[in-house]
């Protein structure tokens, strides 16, 4: 076995881990997918657990000496439960698009239609768009928002009428609006069909009792669990006790095989933190820093997609308002160390790898501890980098501020 240290035997990886550490420590994270985890999560990830296999499930595994891992995986389990008032919770899958594939094979035949979320109107590439593979195995049917930016409801139910699906999908990667679940489990019931709910980017405020839960409504809902719930990379999947079996099985042994149990043990602290007192303040606060974000880029002339937010992101078309595409603004961020996403917006006219818009939220910001006078400071940062994207002595100026800034937050300070 090598008894080396990380900086003796492999330098190279060492120096870009300890880069990366700096650049998230001085760099703004506003890409709101991503958040910072605790120590304890970090020291799960790193911990012996990675060492076992531990095919099956609790109390039925396949390998012997699981023992322990039954513990870390069960109590994962029961504290996910307590958050979102599951009936039965998989917290095996690997990360979101394959916890959502599980459900449809689960669920579904080939061949059987779906009605999910167009992806340039907030949408989720695994929610049916056509470059992925369950596009050729199921029908997916995509709906979008109506020119108010909201989700409208009477062209879903005759879009459910008229295409009879078998599962009927809600959830979104950049849509900023609440979910209204029971009359969206109203429509289904008129057609038979199931409800899912891919709740990846909010199941955090949900968890934080700052937007709806849709778990004792829908038949099935996933998430990742990191994101605003800020725990590991992965997911899980939460539905009805009738359901269990089916869902369990598509997991395992349908798509994986032995499940990362560092990974669950890393999940099972996230939830734990999910469930102390400070989780509510944390979830709220994200909220009230992207209402700051969203009054600032208001009067600063920008087109806010859906007419603003209710949760923890803004899709902003910056190409229209600014004259700056998506990438062009993304890059300049980046140089001004502010981090976001380029990302389309409904029926973006451009192309994917240089769209209208980005995407931006304060989950990250908010783990640190920022609230709304440095959101303020923030927007007003990102402006100034947007409308000076082509001028590298301005973007160094707000890197320096923004550096400066970071001191105030630390982020690991035991790490650096």
């Amino acid at each position: 076995m090598n008894k080396i240290s990380l900086k003796d035997y492999d330098p190279t990886i060492q120096q870009a881990i300890k880069n990366e550490l700096n650049r998230q420590e001085q760099g703004l994270e506003m890409i709101p997918s991503e958040n910072f985890v605790s120590l304890a999560v970090l020291e799960a990830l790193g911990s012996v657990l990675t060492n076992k296999y531990s095919e099956g499930y609790v109390g039925k595994r396949y390998y012997g000496g699981c023992e322990f891992i039954d513990v870390v995986e069960q109590t994962a389990i029961d504290r996910a439960k307590q958050i979102f008032g599951a009936e039965h919770v998989n917290v095996q899958p690997l990360s979101g698009a394959p916890a959502n594939i599980a459900v449809y094979f689960a669920l579904l035949n080939p061949g059987d239609t779906v009605l999910g979320m167009d992806l340039s109107h907030g949408g989720h590439l695994t929610h049916g768009h056509p470059v992925t593979y369950m596009a050729k195995i199921f029908n997916f049917i995509r709906y979008k928002t109506n020119a108010e930016g909201k989700i409208d409801l009477d062209n879903l139910r005759q879009m459910a009428l008229e295409h009879k699906p078998k599962l009927i999908l809600v959830g979104y990667s950049a849509y900023s609006r609440e979910i209204e679940y029971e009359k969206i489990k109203a429509i289904a019931d008129e057609v038979g069909a199931y409800t899912m709910a891919d709740i990846a980017h909010i199941a955090g405020l949900i968890a934080g009792g700052q937007m709806n839960n849709p778990v004792p409504i829908f038949d099935v809902v996933t998430t990742t669990t990191h994101k605003t719930l800020r725990g590991p990379r992965g997911a899980m999947i939460m539905c009805k006790e009738k359901l269990a079996t089916i869902i369990d099985k598509a997991v395992f042994p349908g798509l994986q095989g032995g499940p990362h149990e560092n990974n669950i043990a890393a999940k099972a602290i996230a939830f734990k933190e999910a469930l102390e007192p400070d989780f509510k303040e944390y979830a709220r606060q994200i909220k009230a820093n992207a209402k700051v974000l969203e009054k600032k880029f208001n009067d600063f002339g920008y087109k806010l997609m859906f007419g603003g937010t209710d949760n923890h992101l803004l899709l902003i078309d910056v190409f229209s308002t600014k004259g700056v595409t998506g990438k062009q603004a993304q890059i300049a961020l980046d140089k001004a160390g502010i981090t976001v996403n380029k990302n389309m917006i409904p029926d973006d006219p451009r192309s994917p790898m240089d769209p209208s818009g980005i995407r931006l939220g304060t989950p990250a910001l908010t783990t640190r501890g920022m609230k709304e006078a440095e959101m303020e400071t923030v927007a007003d940062w990102i402006n100034e980098a947007v409308i000076n994207w082509e001028d590298e002595n301005k973007l160094a100026e707000i890197k320096s501020k923004v550096i400066e800034l970071t001191k105030k937050f630390p982020l690991y300070p035991e790490l650096v």
